[in-house]
């Protein structure tokens, strides 16, 4: 019986990715997404789409590397609050966190790889935005810029 149990519980870390995943999820479909700086510069990036649960607990863990001009964005559908964190996730990432009308609530820069802390929104937003440590920086990236995606209904 307990064979059995222990069965069938090993069966649904398999069956739930964000339980028991050990590599990186394969690549989610990719859509544009466009950052407007408040000087009007237009920064353009293919994102992944993380849109279901399993899809966003794995997120990008794993992964090596975040190319300059990708990402992954969290849609959570609704505005809430967001928390994440840096488990199984090699690389440094800014993490952008924007409102239902497609503004920058917050960032928070140069996350560090693998920690367990939790990097709050700090007020309700509608999706995360993932990108390679140090892309805010270098592309002046701050506080009420504007983000066109079609999940805030500004399709770039």
């Amino acid at each position: 019986m307990l064979r059995r149990s222990l069965l069938a519980f090993a069966g649904l870390l398999t069956a739930r990715p964000g339980l028991a995943q050990t590599g990186p999820q394969p690549t989610l479909p990719q859509e544009p997404l466009v950052i407007v700086t408040r000087d009007g510069k237009r920064h353009e990036f293919k994102v992944e789409m993380a849109l279901s649960p399993d899809q966003q607990t794995v997120g990008l863990m794993f992964r090596p590397s975040v190319a300059p001009d990708g990402g992954m964005l969290f849609d959570w559908g609704t505005p809430r609050e967001s928390t994440m964190w840096m488990r199984n996730t090699v690389s440094s990432l800014d993490m952008v966190f924007i409102t239902q009308d497609g503004r920058i609530h917050r960032i928070a820069e140069r996350t560090v790889p693998y920690s367990l802390a939790t990097i709050e929104s700090r007020g309700p937003v509608r999706a995360t935005l993932e990108l390679a440590a140090g892309t805010a920086e270098r592309l002046g990236l701050h506080v009420g810029d504007r983000v066109l995606q079609r999940i805030f209904g500004t399709a770039p």
